[in-house]
C-alpha cells in the first residue's frame, strides 16, 4: 500500500516536472522563432534591441533549452521524453545558430553596443550548451581579420613575401617600427583582454584562441626584423637599420613576454631575432674596422686637407652616437665579448690609418698639416657627442700639437736665417715658405686662423727684431711679412704697414 503511494507520488513529481519543462520549451519556441537565423535583417542585440532584455531573456531561453535537453534525456525509456528531447535539440540548435550569426556583429559593433559584457554572456551560453566549437570558430576567423587589417593600416611592408623582401624595401622600414612598437604595446595587448573576457569561464581555452588569432600576425611582424637583420649582410652602411631594429625589439620584448609568455613561440623568435640583430651589428662594426685599416687609396689629399676618409668616418660615428644605448646593450649580449665595440675605439682605429697615411707626404711641414687638420676634424665631431668630451680634448691637445710641429717645420729655415741675421737669406726664406704653402689648405676657417696665427706668433716678434737692427737691408717690412702670412690658407690679404 504504501510503496504504491509512494509511486504515486514520484510520477506524479515526474509529470509535474514534464509539464513545467514542456512549457518552458514552449515559451523559448516562441522566442527562437521571432529570431530565426533566417532574419539577417535585423540584430538581436544591436541597434534599437541594443538595451532591450530581449537579448538576455533569449540567452536564458538558450539556457533553459539545454537544460530541458539534459532533463528529457535522463529518461530515455519514457516515449514522451523522447519526443520532448528531439524538439529541445532542434529548438536549441536554432538558437545557436542565432547567436553564431550574432557573434561576429558583436565583435565588429563599437562599444557600448558591442560591450564585452554581451560577448562573455553569448560565449558563455553557446559553450554550456556544448556549442563551444563554432563559438571559437567564428570568434577566431573574424578575430584574425580585424587584427590583420589593424596591422595592414599601420604597414606596408609585409604585403611582400618576406623571402622577395629586398635591401629597398628593408631600408624604408619607419613604418614597420611604428607599427612594432604600437602592435605589442597596444594591439596584442587589447585582444589578449578580449579573448580573456570573452573566454573568461575557461582561461586556458582563452589563451589557446588568442594564440590562434595572434601568433602568425605577430610572426610577420617579426619576420620584417629578420628580413631587415639578414639583408644587412653585416655592411657598415647598413648597420643603422640593423641598430633601429635591435632598439624596437628591445623595447617590445617585456610587452612579449608579458602578452604571449616567456616560453611562447613568439618569444623565442622575438629573443632569436634580437640575438641576430646584436650579432649583425657586431659584424658590421667590425667590417667597418677592418675597411678603415684597408682603405686601398694611395694619393695624397691636395694641400694637406681632410682626408675623405676622416670626413666618412667621422660622420658616420657622430650618426652612430645616437645608438650608444644599443651599443652598451650588444657589448653585454654575449656576457663577457672577446670585443667591445665603442665609438672611442673606431675613432683610435681611424687616428692610426690617417697617421699612416700622412707617411705618404715628402714635405715634413705638409704631413703635419695634414695631421693637424684630420685631428682638428675629429675634434670637431667628438664634440657633438656628449659621451666623448675627454676624447674631445684629446683630440684638440693633439692637433694643436701638429700644429706646432707644422710651424717649425714650415717656417724653420726662416727662423733659423734670421737667428743668423742674414736679411737676404731671411727674405728668400720668407718667399720660399709662403711660395711652398699657397696652395696647402685649412680644415675650416677656424684651422685656418690657428694656423695663421700660429706662424705669426712664431715669425713676425723675431723677424720685427731684425728689421729693427738692419732694416736699411731688407725689403720687407714686419707688416708685409705680418699680410703674407695673414693671406695664407683663405685668409683675407691685408695691406701691409710699415710696422
Amino acid at each position: 500500500m504504501m510503496s504504491r503511494l509512494i509511486g504515486d507520488m514520484q510520477r506524479h513529481r515526474r509529470t509535474l516536472s514534464t509539464t513545467v519543462v514542456e512549457e518552458t520549451v514552449a515559451a523559448a519556441a516562441t522566442l527562437v522563432s521571432k529570431w530565426h537565423p533566417d532574419d539577417h535583417h535585423s540584430s538581436l542585440f544591436l541597434h534599437d534591441h541594443a538595451s532591450s532584455p530581449e537579448a538576455d531573456h533569449f540567452l536564458h531561453a538558450a539556457a533553459d533549452l539545454h537544460r530541458a535537453m539534459l532533463f528529457f534525456a535522463s529518461d530515455p525509456t519514457n516515449a514522451h521524453n523522447g519526443h520532448g528531447l528531439v524538439q529541445a535539440h532542434h529548438l536549441l540548435d536554432t538558437a545557436m545558430r542565432r547567436l553564431q550569426l550574432e557573434l561576429p556583429r558583436l565583435l565588429l559593433a563599437p562599444p557600448p553596443a558591442g560591450s564585452r559584457d554581451r560577448l562573455r554572456a553569448l560565449a558563455d551560453t553557446m559553450m554550456s550548451a556544448g556549442y563551444g566549437k563554432e563559438c571559437i570558430s567564428t570568434f577566431k576567423e573574424q578575430r584574425r581579420a580585424a587584427l590583420a587589417a589593424t596591422l595592414r593600416r599601420q604597414h606596408t611592408v609585409v604585403q611582400v613575401p618576406f623571402h622577395k623582401l629586398t635591401w629597398e624595401q628593408v631600408d624604408n622600414i619607419q613604418s614597420w617600427l611604428a607599427a612594432a612598437r604600437i602592435a605589442f604595446s597596444s594591439v596584442f595587448p587589447a585582444e589578449k583582454e578580449l579573448c580573456d573576457t570573452v573566454f573568461a569561464g575557461d582561461a586556458s581555452v582563452g589563451d589557446a584562441v588568442f594564440e590562434d588569432v595572434a601568433n602568425n600576425q605577430a610572426a610577420n611582424l617579426l619576420a620584417v626584423a629578420e628580413a631587415a637583420v639578414a639583408r644587412a649582410r653585416r655592411a657598415p652602411e647598413r648597420l643603422f637599420r640593423v641598430l633601429d631594429v635591435h632598439d624596437a625589439l628591445t623595447e617590445i620584448l617585456p610587452e612579449i613576454m608579458s602578452v604571449f609568455g616567456d616560453r611562447s613561440e613568439v618569444a623565442k623568435r622575438a629573443c632569436s631575432a634580437l640575438f641576430k640583430a646584436g650579432e649583425a651589428a657586431r659584424g658590421a662594426l667590425a667590417n667597418l674596422e677592418v675597411a678603415i685599416e684597408k682603405e686601398p687609396s694611395k694619393a695624397t689629399v691636395a694641400g694637406g686637407g681632410v682626408h675623405p676618409l676622416t670626413r666618412y668616418v667621422m660622420n658616420y660615428l657622430v650618426f652612430l652616437a645616437d645608438y650608444e644605448g644599443a651599443l652598451d646593450r650588444i657589448n653585454q649580449q654575449q656576457g663577457s665579448p672577446e670585443r667591445s665595440w665603442s665609438i672611442g675605439w673606431l675613432v683610435q682605429v681611424l687616428m692610426r690609418k690617417i697617421e699612416a697615411k700622412a707617411g705618404s707626404y715628402r714635405e715634413a711641414a705638409l704631413r703635419h698639416l695634414f695631421m693637424a687638420n684630420n685631428t682638428h676634424y675629429v675634434a670637431r665631431k667628438l664634440a657633438i657627442i656628449p659621451s666623448l668630451g675627454d676624447d674631445d680634448g684629446e683630440a684638440q691637445d693633439a692637433a694643436r700639437r701638429h700644429v706646432e710641429a707644422y710651424v717649425r717645420a714650415a717656417w724653420g729655415k726662416v727662423l733659423k736665417a734670421i737667428a743668423a741675421a742674414d736679411g737676404v737669406e731671411v727674405e728668400e726664406a720668407v718667399m720660399q715658405a709662403v711660395a711652398k704653402q699657397e696652395k696647402w689648405v685649412a680644415a675650416d676657417e677656424e684651422m685656418g686662423q690657428v694656423l695663421r696665427a700660429a706662424a705669426t706668433a712664431a715669425v713676425v716678434p723675431k723677424y720685427r727684431m731684425l728689421y729693427r737692427r738692419h732694416g736699411a737691408t731688407l725689403r720687407l717690412t714686419p707688416g708685409d711679412v705680418n699680410a703674407i702670412i695673414a693671406a695664407l690658407f683663405g685668409g683675407i690679404i691685408a695691406t701691409p704697414s710699415s710696422c
